[in-house]
């Protein structure tokens, strides 16, 4: 096949520079939205002013707690739970958009190719036709639509990758919270285990002192109801117990009846935040840098809407040869070239597409309103899990003081009620009072765990302090 003639090369070199001079953007110049924030937590002194840190290494943050069991956990989540291989799967779809929208940016080019015999009745003869021909087409991307696109995509893509880090940290934390959960079930079982046998005991004093006739029937009934109604909150723990060990399998990817995870001793550590820790952290949430790229996606969105208004052109062109004979397919006699230029413009459509524009704003206007929330949302969760960490770590000395204070008074009405000074039902209420101060120093034990994982996912997933701090 003989070159292109230079000619036609003259043409389709004016064409495509003309298409470079005359590019412009659509789109708005797109600035991150003004937020409200705060120099400093009001629940936190020496809080530093924010900058946005998102993409700084969070670190495998459970480590921080110090239990082995949970990091054997949270490792495996990351290639097991359903909801991040999903996430991973929309963050991959996305990066293909990505790539599928700067293709439309060039020329696609084909080859094409044909023969056909035709012939006809009587005195007609036979006849052959062969065509080959190189063909391309373009639409140069003169007011930035096609460019737009592709922003777009890009900040889509880039929005499915926090959505990703944000499936990461909310399985993580569920994990925490579960497992957490779950040994405080353990911790309340090994508790009501030990105070059944101890009601146990008393019952069976009460019952030889009923025997002997000391003491009244209503204190061996009032013994038995301490027992049962023991025995039901045991009960009840080993249920809540089984629901959380289920809750783990499922965030594990694993079906619960193939999941165990036996009874170990409560690693009862709670990690401190370093009182430099700059709040800068916050800006490395993923939801709040989710809803930052689908701002700037909704700009380009603008910019598509507004390249209706002007016209689209299309530049065409091919070259090939045609013969009867597939030999002179090659010969120069033979060639066939086209160009071709295109170009369409909306003349009357009623308003459509400035009501396309229209939308397109109004759709940015809520996607920068999400936004903000979305901050104010995050601080609001940070003062809320900074003044939990600070009460329950004022609480937890207390707890303790109250727990030794009601063991002392149970034991003290035991005694008096075995030597005759009181009545049962003295008993009964130091019991009660006894337990339940045993079982709030562990659920807040509990609490101030579950509390810190709050606050690191509040802070985006853990924190970097520097060596001054």
């Amino acid at each position: 096949m003989s070159p292109v003639p230079a000619r036609l090369q003259r043409h389709v070199l004016a064409l495509a520079a003309f298409a470079l001079l005359a590019g412009c953007a659509v789109s708005p110049v797109y600035e991150v939205p003004a937020t409200p924030a705060p120099v400093a937590f009001k629940e936190a002194a020496g809080w530093q002013p924010a900058a946005p840190a998102d993409t700084l290494e969070r670190g495998p943050w459970w480590t921080l707690f110090g239990d082995t069991q949970l990091n054997q956990l949270a490792d495996s989540i990351e290639v097991s739970n359903q909801n991040v291989a999903a996430a991973i799967a929309s963050y991959e779809q996305a990066r293909a958009l990505v790539r599928e929208q700067r293709a439309s940016l060039f020329p696609t080019v084909n080859l094409t190719g044909s023969g056909t015999r035709s012939g006809g009745g009587g005195e007609q003869q036979t006849s052959n036709n062969y065509r080959a021909a190189l063909g391309a087409s373009w639409e140069p991307d003169i007011w930035g639509r096609l460019r737009a696109g592709v922003s777009g995509a890009d900040a889509s893509a880039q929005a499915s990758a926090a959505d990703l880090a944000a499936a990461r940290l909310s399985a993580q934390g569920e994990l925490a919270t579960n497992y957490f959960s779950l040994r405080q079930s353990d911790a309340q079982i090994a508790l009501l285990t030990s105070t059944i046998e101890g009601y146990q005991r008393v019952l069976d004093i009460t019952r030889n002192r009923f025997s002997s006739g000391i003491a009244a029937k209503s204190d061996l009934l009032q013994a038995q109801t301490q027992l049962a109604n023991a025995r039901i909150d045991l009960s009840s723990q080993v249920r809540a117990r089984a629901q959380l060990e289920h809750a783990i399998a499922i965030l594990l990817g694993r079906a619960p009846s193939d999941f165990t995870l036996a009874v170990a001793p409560w690693t009862i550590t709670v990690p401190e935040v370093p009182v430099g820790v700059p709040s800068t952290l916050l800006q490395r949430r993923p939801d709040i840098a989710a809803a930052e790229r689908r701002v700037a996606l909704a700009n380009e969105q603008i910019g598509i809407a507004r390249s209706a208004y002007y016209p689209s052109l299309n530049l065409t062109g091919s070259y090939g040869s045609g013969a009867s004979k597939v030999g002179d397919l090659f010969n120069a006699s033979s060639s066939l070239w086209s160009l071709g230029v295109s170009a369409a413009q909306t003349v009357f459509n009623a308003g459509a597409t400035t009501a396309s524009v229209d939308a397109a704003k109004a759709g940015h206007e809520a996607a920068v309103a999400r936004y903000r929330q979305t901050v104010l949302a995050a601080f609001g969760t940070v003062e809320d899990q900074l003044s939990a960490t600070r009460a329950l770590a004022e609480q937890i000395d207390l707890r303790r003081q109250a727990s030794a204070a009601a063991d002392e008074v149970e034991q003290q009405m035991l005694n008096r009620y075995n030597a005759g000074q009181v009545g049962y039902t003295d008993v009964v209420t130091a019991q009660v009072t006894a337990l339940s101060a045993r079982r709030q120093l562990v659920q807040a034990q509990a609490d101030r765990q579950t509390t810190a994982v709050a606050l690191i996912q509040a802070l985006g997933g853990g924190w970097q302090a520097s060596s001054s701090q």
